[in-house]
């Protein structure tokens, strides 16, 4: 599969990267959200973009013997961890911005 630059990498897109960078294992999406303290609602769009940039795959969980509903399970494309490793090390090479007190940002 093809992998195509993002063209945004925000903080939350590179905690996603490195939860599934750090395990072999193919996660479902709450563990994705517990490994990286970061709210559901962020995380599954994410996912979506990261999918259809080609950098992760999914499929659905085939264990039959759990109950509850389906998950749905990612893992990074074989070729995509270079380009993962490239992007975390750039997004913490930035410089953090600095904050701006509300009130104080024209005085």
């Amino acid at each position: 599969m093809t992998i195509t630059p993002l063209k945004r990498i925000t903080p939350a897109t590179v905690d996603v990267l490195d939860a599934l960078l750090t395990t072999s294992d193919a996660l479902w999406g709450l563990a994705i959200v517990k490994a990286t303290g970061r709210p559901a609602g962020s995380i599954y769009p994410i996912l979506e973009r990261l999918e259809t940039a080609g950098w992760v795959v999914s499929e659905w969980e085939a264990d039959t013997e759990r109950s509850g509903p389906r998950r749905r399970l990612y893992r990074l494309e074989a070729d995509a961890a270079p380009a993962v490793r490239s992007a975390i090390a750039h997004l913490k090479a930035r410089p953090a911005r600095p904050s701006i007190t509300p009130g104080t940002a024209f005085a």
